[in-house]
């Protein structure tokens, strides 16, 4: 069973609510219509009727649950919620008003902050930044996190590497600043993003152009001390680096390069020390390999939020929703 396949058996056996705020864009209708067909998640589509007529014509959404910003009777407690998150930052009925009837992914992560939803997809027309910024001021990070990060899972035909040649690769996507702490939070999150999207234990490696100190340099040093960071907080995570990429995937040169090593050789979680390097590497693999790449997918939020390309396709939003609600049936463990 490939990855895709798994997780839509997944989602199948606990539905989740989540919500498309994309109403404006055809994808959101195309993608909705398998999601309900295929019976993947409960769906909340956010939108006018002008809009649901407009762009919708033509699918058969029967079954969503069509939430008109600007006439929805539960409004007004969402106008509440917003006010009272961000009373601090100045917030007014007046502004919250706005902008949900702006911006229909606050209008989104609202209902999920109030019980009303699981889980939202969004990004089809919108950038990164407009997808994970209502998130992190309405939702937030879970507790003991500081930020968001995102992977790709990396599906490699014909590969003996990593877990059947399934592999997560993070940070991809979100950050640009990379300190010890953070490269050490990335690493404890994508071990959990492991243990949800493909089972059996994660082996983080921390990767580097350096193995075990072969190489000096404050680059080198940032990661090894994120190793050892890592290492006194979650003691339970089979992590280890600073480690060069064949040394963490080619038991060979693992054995070389970093004897002893529960992680050397068998990494299947691979954490970048830098964005460039993260999603250089997952496009490198994804084009040179013919791999599926899935994603990016967010951790670290208190409710899961995930973004789309804005040049994915209808079945990319099918498989980012079953992802989504796999996420959330993980999180109301």
């Amino acid at each position: 069973m490939d990855f895709l396949t798994k997780m839509k058996e997944q989602a199948k056996k606990d539905l989740k609510t989540i919500v498309l705020p994309e109403s404006m864009d055809k994808r959101t209708f195309d993608a909705a219509e398998k999601i309900l067909k295929e019976g993947l998640a409960k769906l909340i589509i956010i939108g006018t009727k002008e809009e649901i007529e407009q762009y919708g014509a033509g699918y058969d959404i029967t079954g969503a649950t069509i939430i008109d910003p600007f006439n929805d009777p539960n409004k007004q407690k969402y106008i509440d919620k917003f006010v009272e998150l961000r009373a601090s930052k100045g917030m007014t009925p007046e502004k919250a008003q706005e902008q949900m009837e702006k911006d229909y992914m606050f209008y989104a992560c609202l209902m999920c902050k109030c019980g009303d939803a699981d889980g939202v997809v969004s990004g089809a027309c919108h950038s990164t930044g407009n997808t994970i910024r209502p998130a992190l001021q309405l939702l937030k990070t879970r507790p003991g996190i500081s930020g968001v990060s995102g992977f790709f899972l990396v599906e490699v035909p014909n590969c003996d590497m990593g877990e059947n040649g399934q592999f997560i690769f993070a940070d991809c996507a979100v950050n640009t600043d990379f300190n010890a702490e953070k490269i050490a939070e990335i690493a404890y999150l994508s071990a959990e993003s492991f243990r949800t999207f493909v089972g059996g234990e994660p082996k983080v490696a921390m990767l580097s152009y350096s193995t075990k100190g072969s190489a000096k340099h404050d680059d080198v040093t940032k990661v090894a001390d994120a190793v050892k960071i890592a290492n006194e907080r979650w003691p339970e995570i089979a992590l280890d680096g600073e480690l060069q990429l064949d040394a963490a995937l080619v038991p060979e040169v693992g054995e070389l390069k970093a004897p002893g090593s529960k992680v050397a050789g068998h990494a299947n979680t691979l954490v970048f020390p830098s964005l460039e390097a993260g999603n250089i590497g997952y496009k490198l693999v994804q084009r040179l390999a013919k791999a599926n790449a899935y994603g990016p997918i967010l951790q670290g939020l208190s409710m899961p939020v995930n973004d789309l390309s804005r040049g994915c396709y209808a079945d990319d939003i099918v498989g980012v929703v079953a992802m989504t609600a796999v996420q959330a049936q993980n999180q109301s463990k």
